[in-house]
């Protein structure tokens, strides 16, 4: 049965108690709206169709968030990344609203404020991904009778194809800015030289074309030095296939010059994670650019705009399974590079036009 009272503030509570069932309330403006309210939630424990939203309405998107790392996302192989998509979802001003009054409204609001701050539509997207997939989970395992608020969402269509390679002279310029340690103290101070993991990621990248979630999550009971080849569980690949990178002597060669932490084969071959990689990685472009400017001025010449520039550790996937390009048919090419799809593994396979020309001749 119901009950109604006036709050200090004069607006009306309605309680409603049944056994069997959890307390259900809510607060209205008028004794009207609440005893409405009342009847409607009666009539449906009734018909037996009611479900109730407490949980969803006492817990927050943060104490959701914390949930979901501690429960889900920690076991995907891109937790490193997800972290911190998650720690900046609890800082933000949505995370103080509870899972059942979040509404669509509230994120096309988000993601219009995103955008009109500079963020790019990919960003959006992967930022979105985690609450979607948050909901999602609530749903299915926690019990929690809400719908997914990002499914309605509409997202701006996103391309991530990019035709980006090497051009002549760019990888010289990075290996040799990435090796440079920095012997000033200014610049050990500013900490842009000290990831020793970057100059070896690179280049096993540019000889496997692995991915750099794969890279980083490999361990070295996956490798098997004897038959030149890194085994990939079906939990690191991001199409959820395991598969066999064959390895080329650059590639042996790299892991063989790699420290082991004390010798066990479950450690990591790459002791880093992809935020500080990736982090320094933009700081060697820079620096690899500066000198190439510096070399131009010396020689009275106009740098090309172009020359290391918009350069990413990605980008070393794309150069790597265009050289492997020339070496494999398509079919092999997809079992070394992951892509289920031949459509896929066409996208990275951008050989240049001089290179075309010399085999007509």
């Amino acid at each position: 049965m119901a009950t109604f009272r006036q709050r200090e503030s004069g607006y009306w509570q309605a309680v409603i108690r049944r056994k069997g069932y959890p307390v259900e309330s809510e607060t209205f403006q008028t004794k009207k709206e609440a005893q409405e309210w009342a009847r409607d939630i009666e009539s449906r424990i009734d018909r037996g169709a009611h479900v109730s939203l407490g949980e969803a309405k006492s817990t927050t998107l943060a104490q959701a968030l914390e949930r979901y790392e501690e429960e889900v996302s920690w076991k995907k192989a891109g937790h490193d990344q997800e972290r911190y998509r998650i720690r900046a979802w609890i800082q933000d001003r949505l995370a103080a609203k509870t899972l059942a009054t979040l509404s669509v409204v509230d994120f096309a609001q988000w993601r219009d404020d995103r955008a009109a701050a500079g963020a790019a539509a990919a960003t959006i997207k992967n930022d979105l991904a985690v609450i979607s997939n948050l909901f999602n989970i609530a749903r299915r395992d926690w019990g929690l009778p809400i719908p997914n608020p990002i499914a309605d969402l509409r997202l701006k269509k996103v391309d991530n194809a990019r035709d980006r390679r090497l051009e002549p002279g760019e990888e010289e310029y990075l290996i040799e800015a990435i090796s440079d340690t920095g012997a000033s103290t200014k610049s050990k101070r500013r900490g842009d030289r000290s990831n020793a993991w970057v100059l070896p990621a690179v280049q096993f990248a540019l000889e496997t074309a692995m991915r750099r979630g794969e890279q980083l999550g490999m361990t070295w009971n996956m490798v098997n030095t004897a038959r030149h080849f890194v085994s990939l569980p079906k939990g690191l690949t991001k199409n959820g296939d395991a598969r066999d990178v064959p390895l080329s002597s650059r590639a042996l060669a790299v892991l063989s010059a790699l420290p082991r932490q004390d010798g066990r084969l479950d450690r990591p071959v790459f002791c880093t994670t992809e935020s500080a990689l990736e982090q320094s990685f933009t700081r060697a472009m820079k620096r690899a650019r500066r000198n190439y400017e510096r070399e131009c001025m010396g020689a009275g010449v106009y740098p090309a705009p172009d020359f290391l520039i918009d350069l990413h550790f990605h980008d070393l996937r794309h150069e790597a399974t265009s050289r492997l390009a020339h070496r494999f048919q398509m079919h092999e090419l997809q079992k070394i590079t992951g892509h289920k799809d031949a459509r896929m593994v066409a996208r990275y396979y951008h050989p240049r036009a001089e290179d075309l020309a010399k085999r007509l001749d």
